[in-house]
């Protein structure tokens, strides 16, 4: 066996044993990867590899590869507040009108008064492209593509005239770089050209170098400037840069390593050096080889991925290609494709949400166009939020970090809008943000005023509180932008005049993202109820602000209820006007039901049954962040087969062949919440209790899971046979008292930190 091909196989034979060993599923699941037989055509075909800052699709191609690459900082737009200077003046004239009936002329007035500066905020933007060129590859044999989520790494090989080719491509954390790799198993077969090219008009390529690549550029409507750069190291042969492109010839194996940064600092700061940046990336890399690369960019992904293993069985659907599996998921058993999807939301959320990255926005941190649907922002009236509701009880709470910190930065862009819009103390942000935290309603009154983003995002800070325990995180971070939140809206809500029973109402305000500006739309009363609540709490852990406290135990106290209509449904707004026929995308008003879990089937069986009523009137269809909502509102109803048939919906039907979900075209969300959904109905910790699959459905009878997290501090293992438990191990991580159910069997223990305890059949003591 010659050097190469020994080379070359242990290279293929290092990818296979990552994809196994990658994986944490029980013995007997197939490989943690996604694979084709065919080259990715379209975008949406791509396969996303990122490190939370960086992101990039591979394509596969052939003979010409594209890799499509973006930073989570090139954006339009610049520096900028988009409060509406004393828009307060109008809003006593707003209420009015919606008081009156008069919806069309308080909508009127708002427009012209009362909304953000510019009325729309800016967009995400792609970056460059990684072009390809292989001489002679046009015609292959044996081809092969795959993304193997266990080690972050995507994959390509093939055969032409007898030689065998592999490329890897990774997106690394710890060197934040790119890294493409590439090997054949013969000398000296490795010939490609590599070039750059950007969709901004402003950018331009040029040498670096004798082996690299600089691209310097600007988004056209913007303040963001960026470089991108590329080296290319080869073993033997010889490389050539040139200002369109580094050629190497006759190479045994090629390392490409691609740089990019911006010059953005923060919201208000755009005065780095993306040239510096890009230098001081590769620097760190010099004399660094592509396998030192690469052994510190798995285990960095694993030390997160590796925390949760899921095992629902394997069928044989699980030997044919992804995209073909996807096809028939709704035509026969495969239960290893719903675990496959479940980790692939984790693997999402590993790839584009990083502590000091952005958050992932409506495409995580992929996209390839300009003016991407819906300027590819953080929608926060249901998508940016699922988002993050895998992150706590999934065990990647270090990926909530960069949602937390754009709540950090619009709790203070928040706060000129709460006193130019409503003359209130506090912080407010409406139904949208961009990289400049903008927080004023956008768009359109009649969808665009919704007070609610900031109290939604707040349950974020509560739940990370929930899940860990950490007292200094709520006394130091969380409770101040919750009290804060709280403050604008003890000012903001109003007492009803239309009736004498007191109610403090949210006005105005929208049920997302239908009916029109309106006075008291339930998921408002709902979300403000709930922050009310968690301020309360924490205030008396924290043993602070009591005459604040009192304030909004007497608010909380006094906002409208929850109301039942004519149709037994849980009303969308204080009057009862629901359509049975309603099939609208947003089913806003059950946002009690998930995730806010103050109704839950034991502690409000009326408000749950009406909260179902509405879920059927509103039926099975939806785009596919809705579909996957669906999932959850069915588990957190116990009806473990309804929410697998909308998970059969969510895969089938609204999911891309790279297992990305569909609006259409495009948007994460649905990923995020579809693993949310599955971990619900495997457990649920949202009444105090750890709820033991409490919504399994009879496709998954046997099963695994391990690493899942619960309220209170706890991680859970659960082992069941024949639907029901057959063991579960739960580690104690903050010594709380443990309260655990199956069905009506209820146990109740103390715990110590950092001691396990198992339960057997019954929920009997086994330690």
């Amino acid at each position: 066996m010659s050097k190469y091909l020994s080379v070359f196989l242990t290279c293929v034979a290092v990818g296979i044993m990552s994809i196994v060993a990658g994986q944490a599923g029980a013995a007997g699941s197939a490989p943690l990867e996604l694979w084709y037989d065919e080259p990715a055509q379209k975008w949406v075909e791509a396969l996303p590899v990122g490190n939370g800052r960086l992101g990039a699709m591979v394509f596969g191609r052939v003979s010409e590869e594209r890799i499509q690459f973006n930073e989570d900082t090139v954006w339009k737009g610049r520096p900028h507040d988009y409060a509406h200077e004393d828009a307060h003046e109008y809003l006593p004239k707003i209420r009015k009108l919606l008081f009156k009936g008069k919806q069309g002329e308080a909508e009127k007035l708002a427009m012209e008064h009362f909304m953000s500066e510019p009325l729309r905020q800016k967009a995400y933007q792609p970056f460059g492209d990684l072009h390809l060129e292989f001489p002679g590859h046009e015609d292959v044999n044996n081809y092969r593509r795959e993304l193997d989520i266990g080690s972050a790494v995507a994959g390509v090989s093939y055969e032409v005239d007898g030689v065998e080719y592999r490329r890897e491509a990774l997106a690394s954390h710890p060197d934040q770089v790119i890294a493409v790799r590439l090997i054949a198993d013969s000398p000296g077969k490795v010939n490609v050209t590599a070039r750059l090219s950007s969709p901004h008009e402003q950018s331009e390529t040029k040498a670096l170098g004798d082996n690299g690549l600089v691209m310097t550029g600007g988004v056209k409507e913007g303040a963001i400037k960026f470089e991108a750069r590329l080296v290319a190291r080869a073993e033997g042969g010889d490389v050539q840069a040139a200002d369109d492109g580094v050629k190497v010839s006759g190479a045994d194996a090629v390392t490409l390593l691609l740089a990019g940064a911006t010059n953005f600092v923060n919201y208000k700061d755009v005065s780095a050096d993306p040239s510096k940046r890009c230098e001081k990336a590769l620097n760190a890399l010099q004399g660094k080889s592509y396998k030192e690369i690469r052994r510190a960019h798995v285990p960095d992904h694993r030390e997160l991925f590796r925390r949760v293993s899921l095992d629902l069985g394997t069928t044989e659907r699980a030997e044919l290609p992804t995209d073909e599996r996807i096809k028939k998921f709704g035509k026969g058993e495969d239960p290893e494709l719903a675990r496959l999807y479940f980790q692939y939301g984790r693997y999402l959320m590993v790839a584009a949400s990083r502590a000091g990255s952005q958050p992932a926005n409506l495409q995580g941190i992929w996209n390839q166009d300009k003016s991407p649907p819906w300027e590819s922002k953080w929608t926060t009236n249901i998508n940016t939020e699922m988002n993050f509701w895998p992150a706590e009880p999934c065990n990647l709470a270090e990926c909530h970090e960069s949602l937390f910190g754009l709540i950090e930065d619009v709790s203070h862009t928040g706060r000129n809008v709460a006193k130019e819009h409503y003359a209130s103390d506090g912080w407010v942000l409406h139904h949208n943000t961009d990289l400049w935290r903008g927080t004023a309603p956008i768009n359109h009154s009649n969808h665009g005023i919704w007070v609610s983003g900031s109290g939604w995002l707040c349950q974020h800070l509560w739940m990370h509180y929930q899940y860990s325990q950490d007292r200094e995180f709520l006394a130091e971070r969380a409770y101040p932008i919750m009290k804060r939140a709280a403050q604008f809206y003890a000012d903001f809500l109003i007492e009803d005049p239309r009736n004498d029973k007191g109610w403090l109402i949210s006005v105005p305000s929208n049920s997302p993202e239908i009916g029109g500006l309106v006075a008291g739309p339930t998921m408002d009363h709902q979300i403000i109820r709930a922050l009310f609540g968690w301020v309360i709490k924490s205030s008396r852990i924290l043993d602070r602000d009591e005459e604040f406290r009192k304030e909004l135990i007497e608010k909380r106290r006094r906002i409208a209820p929850n109301q039942i209509g004519r149709f037994g449904q849980l009303q969308e707004w204080l009057e009862d006007k629901d359509n049975p026929n309603n099939h609208h995308r947003h089913v806003s008003h059950l946002w009690a039901l998930h995730p806010g879990g103050t109704i839950t089937p034991r502690g409000t069986p009326k408000l749950a049954k009406a909260a179902q009523v509405s879920l059927e009137h509103r039926g099975d269809g939806g785009t596919g962040w809705s579909k996957a909502w669906k999932v959850n509102f069915w588990a957190r109803l116990y009806d473990g087969d309804h929410a697998y048939k909308m998970l059969v919906g969510l895969i089938s039907n609204s999911t891309l062949p790279n297992m990305f979900d569909t609006h259409p075209p495009f948007q994460i969300d649905g990923n995020f919440g579809g693993t949310s959904g599955i971990t619900e109905m495997l457990l649920q910790s949202h009444t105090g209790e750890i709820d033991l699959l409490p919504a399994l459905p009879s496709a998954w009878p046997d099963g695994e899971v391990t690493g899942l997290r619960a309220r209170g501090g706890f991680e859970v293992d659960i082992t069941w046979r024949d639907g029901k438990p057959k063991e579960a191990v739960i580690r104690s991580e903050a010594g709380e008292s443990c309260k655990v159910r199956y069905g009506e069997k209820v146990v109740e223990f103390d715990t110590e930190q950092g001691e396990t305890y198992t339960l057997g059949a019954n929920l009997q003591r086994r330690d």
